[in-house]
């Protein structure tokens, strides 16, 4: 299956707070915040979650179709990801911004600050998914971007009849309801973690059941809890969390699933085992100090979703009458 993935390209700033974020907050001084934080270490490391997804599928042996805006300053860190693997051809080099960046501050517990400053990602609108497709995809994840960028990779898909995917994640706290909703219409899968469940269903104004009726799979990541695949008509699907080795860094782990769960979705497998590789994924991610910088093949997958999860179930025909 050639998978094309939309979204931010960028340079995360990663940085550790050694107390409590939360300590910080004053009750009573919300109203006012001026918090400034001694960071104990910085780890300047290349993300972007369109580029984090295409990592990990490169990982696993895929050449996926990188599509986002950057600037000149993206020559070495897109040199690195043509040499895994990943196709690079339909990323948009801007002559006068630079390329995103991702400032993150992360305490013991996992809590984060962070900011983002898009860069060049503000012309990702002006790439146009019909001529960087053309030599054929089969389906295209459409992650966090530039909303017009969203919203023209949404209906461009539409147009061509291709598969496509929503994971509107971090920018569904901009989108407003009507956006969100378009997004989201006849999208084959939608990914969300937790949070941005809720905020989805306040954003649409529609019940959980009509996303479903509108959505082929519902895919929301838990956590330390796992996952929770849902369609309509079936019983939701649960999914343990595979167990880290580690938690060394929070920042990528959900787009480490979903490069997992798009592997194993091409290779025709149910969403149990989606899910399973996604959650593997996720902990290699967890383990690690920047969003790619874990490693991992296909040929160790097998190892870690039976150390994870135990051997798979064969599946047995009924006797005959």
């Amino acid at each position: 299956m050639r998978i094309a993935v939309t979204g931010s390209i960028a340079t995360d700033h990663l940085m550790t707070f050694p107390a409590r974020i939360t300590d910080q907050l004053l009750a009573d001084r919300l109203d006012r915040v001026s918090l400034s934080f001694l960071v104990d270490t910085l780890e300047i490391r290349e993300g972007g979650v369109a580029a984090n997804i295409a990592y990990g599928l490169a990982l696993l042996g895929h050449r996926p179709l990188l599509v986002g805006a950057v600037g000149a300053d993206f020559e070495g860190y897109g040199a690195r990801l043509a040499a895994l693997g990943v196709d690079t051809r339909a990323v948009l080099v801007s002559a006068t911004r630079h390329t995103a960046r991702f400032l993150c501050t992360t305490d013991p517990d996992g809590n984060q600050i962070a900011s983002f400053y898009p860069g060049a990602m503000a012309q990702a609108s002006a790439i146009d998914l019909a001529d960087v497709t053309e030599d054929g995809v089969d389906v295209v994840l459409i992650g966090a971007d530039d909303p017009a960028a969203m919203l023209r990779h949404t209906r461009a898909c539409r147009s061509l009849g291709i598969r496509f995917m929503a994971d509107p994640s971090q920018q569904l706290a901009r989108l407003e309801g009507p956006d969100v909703r378009e997004l989201l219409d006849g999208a084959d899968h939608l990914f969300t973690n937790e949070y941005e469940h809720g905020l989805l269903l306040r954003k649409t104004g529609w019940s959980h059941a009509e996303v479903l009726d509108r959505v082929g799979t519902w895919v929301t990541t838990l956590g330390e809890r796992g996952s929770r695949v849902e369609r309509a008509g079936k019983n939701p699907v649960e999914v343990a969390a595979a167990p880290a080795a580690e938690v060394a860094d929070p920042t990528g782990v959900g787009d480490a699933y979903r490069a997992g769960y798009l592997a194993a979705l091409s290779a025709g497998l149910d969403v149990v085992r989606c899910a399973r590789t996604g959650s593997v994924m996720a902990s290699l991610a967890l383990a690690a100090v920047g969003t790619q910088t874990y490693e991992v093949d296909a040929t160790a997958l097998p190892a870690l979703l039976t150390t994870a999860y135990g051997p798979p179930v064969r599946e047995t025909s009924p006797a005959p009458a």
